[in-house]
């Protein structure tokens, strides 16, 4: 067995601590604001946080980065993933808005990896502490909680161990580094994705929403999450204007950070010159054309009238490809048709090195652009054809991990729906249900457009673990589960 950096996993984990701390401490003055009686479970939550980031770094606080790997890298990521959500549930049990651990780690653990996907009945009873932190847990696992950390605690770079965090979880099939050191990268993207989610709450607060609410829905179209304060979401405020302003800023963060922070520097020829992100707008405009085509078709957008059509199309689109799955009507009632679309958008998802969750179109554009090789290469076994992506040569090791990726992907996919049909799913709910999870996406199809409730307690264990593979890329998880990572 290799040599395990436990002493630097340990000391890593309690930084998390610290950071979840320091973020707790928001929904504890909110809770105490307004008065609704969840101010004792953020005091003990961020009490118990406190204690466990100090057993957790002081037990080795010198610990040495020089053996930091990337077998390291991965257990870091993974395990932190999981401790911020085991710490992050307890507001839920403690205040009594969730009263078992499956529901409140599956609502966490849905907030976490952006998917949006929730068994609460009732939002609107919960106090505004918890919905506060139910919408942060979301703005903090859409950039990435390594991430943050990385922005925060430079030292973690020492040894070239951020270089291993930030690609265990960043997604994407290579990243990008707008600075020499990760860590200076890692600034610019949070103050990025900071402004953009502070430009969205002035949006916001300029339309329907009052401040609480802007505030929460700012931070969930940025993470492209997709938890709302309300039991109907977007379709309680009835807003062209909102629909609008949040159509622009899921499809915004749905593209590569590192671009989105070219263009507030100016250069947006970056930004539309990358193939990946033309690819990801025209499948945006095709799937609209063809929703609205529909929905003309079937009767629909002659009772709404043609802006409404195109809007609510658009809108639609937008919200399941980015994976935010915000809902401003049910797409499940449309038709078969329409539920064809919207799997394939959720296969499909937003690009690398976004907050968007699926495949990532990217990779659909490598395979795609590989299949059409292929056939060229039957008649000319010979000839040597590299794929292209923005006038660069994508090597095979690439290719090859795309190949694996979305076979890993597919049979997840098949295993999960298998085992939610044993469990009494229908065929429509078991897919839509693994697939929406596996992607991040939020809502489903069938029944589960809207709530995961109803689903078994062993369902929603399966569930959250297909969450978490899916927004940490799958291998990043799962190669803990092989003999040859724990050889050495």
């Amino acid at each position: 067995m290799f040599n395990i950096n436990y002493r630097l996993i340990l000391k890593t984990i309690g930084v998390l601590f610290g950071i979840e701390t320091l973020f707790l401490l928001l929904p504890l003055g909110i809770s105490l604001w307004y008065g609704d009686g969840d101010f004792p479970a953020f005091a003990i939550t961020t009490a118990i946080s406190i204690v466990l980031g100090c057993i957790a770094y002081f037990q080795y606080p010198n610990a040495e980065h020089r053996t930091f790997g990337k077998r390291d890298g991965f257990l870091i990521v993974t395990s932190s993933w999981l401790f911020f959500s085991v710490v992050g549930m307890l507001p839920y049990l403690i205040s009594g808005s969730i009263d078992n651990v499956t529901d409140a780690f599956f609502e966490t653990m849905s907030g976490v990896t952006t998917t949006g996907a929730s068994v609460i009945p009732d939002i609107e009873s919960l106090p505004h502490g918890v919905l506060l932190w139910r919408s942060m847990t979301q703005w903090l696992g859409g950039l990435g909680i390594i991430l943050f950390t990385l922005a925060v605690m430079p030292l973690l770079n020492k040894g070239g161990g951020g270089v291993q965090l930030f690609a265990a979880e960043t997604s994407g099939i290579m990243y990008d580094k707008i600075r020499p050191r990760i860590s200076q990268t890692a600034k610019r993207l949070w103050t990025t994705y900071i402004g953009i989610t502070a430009l969205v709450a002035v949006l916001l607060f300029a339309g329907p929403m009052d401040g609480f609410d802007a505030v929460c829905h700012a931070m969930t179209t940025a993470a492209t999450g997709g938890f709302s304060t309300k039991a109907n979401g977007l379709m309680y405020w009835h807003s062209a204007y909102m629909e609008y302003v949040i159509i622009v800023f899921m499809l915004l963060s749905s593209i590569n950070y590192s671009l989105v922070y070219w263009a507030t520097q100016g250069k947006f020829k970056k930004m539309f010159d990358n193939e990946e992100v033309r690819w990801f707008l025209f499948i945006v405009t095709i799937a609209t054309g063809l929703v609205a085509i529909g929905l003309f078709i079937i009767g629909t957008g002659e009772t709404w009238g043609i802006e409404r059509t195109l809007r609510t199309a658009l809108f639609q689109v937008s919200a399941i490809i980015s994976s935010t799955g915000f809902l401003t009507a049910n797409y499940a009632e449309w038709g078969a048709f329409f539920c064809v679309i919207i799997c394939l958008l959720m296969f499909c998802g937003g690009c690398a090195g976004s907050t968007s969750g699926g495949a990532k179109v990217i990779r659909i554009v490598v395979l795609m652009k590989n299949t059409v090789n292929e056939f060229y290469r039957q008649i000319h076994p010979n000839a040597i054809i590299p794929v292209r992506v923005n006038q660069q040569v994508i090597s095979y090791e690439i290719v090859s991990k795309i190949l694996a990726f979305l076979f890993i992907y597919a049979f997840l996919a098949i295993v999960s729906s298998l085992a939610l049909s044993a469990m009494g799913l229908s065929i429509e709910e078991s897919f839509g249900c693994s697939i929406s999870c596996i992607s991040n996406i939020g809502p489903a199809l069938g029944g589960m457009v809207f709530s995961f409730g109803s689903i078994p307690a062993v369902g929603k264990w399966l569930l959250t673990f297909d969450m978490l593979v899916g927004r940490l890329e799958i291998f990043t998880v799962l190669i803990l589960f092989t003999s040859y990572f724990w050889k050495k």
